[in-house]
């Protein structure tokens, strides 16, 4: 063990004193950068958690919303929507 350290120190020795490092500064910059990419992510997660994936069914007794037959009766100009569009169809 005692070789291993003997052929370690000269290494350690020819590590050149003018080279630019980081230093303690960068470390403290990207300390910060990986806990804002944590935070995000598990605010993230949360977030996609609330989402619901399925699809609800259409509901015809809807306020507002003509009925599907009923496309250019008397009283509406026939420009206006006819319910909600689905999210499949764009």
């Amino acid at each position: 063990m005692s070789l291993a350290m003997t052929h370690l120190v000269p290494l350690a020795k020819e590590v050149d004193e003018n080279k630019v490092t980081p230093g303690v500064l960068g470390f403290i910059v990207f300390a910060a950068m990986a806990l804002a990419v944590w935070a995000l992510m598990k605010s993230m997660s949360k977030h996609m958690g609330k989402v619901s994936f399925e699809e609800t069914p259409a509901d015809e007794d809807t306020p507002g919303s003509a009925p599907a037959s009923a496309g250019g009766t008397a009283g509406t100009s026939g420009t206006g929507t006819q319910g909600k569009a689905s999210p499949a169809n764009g």
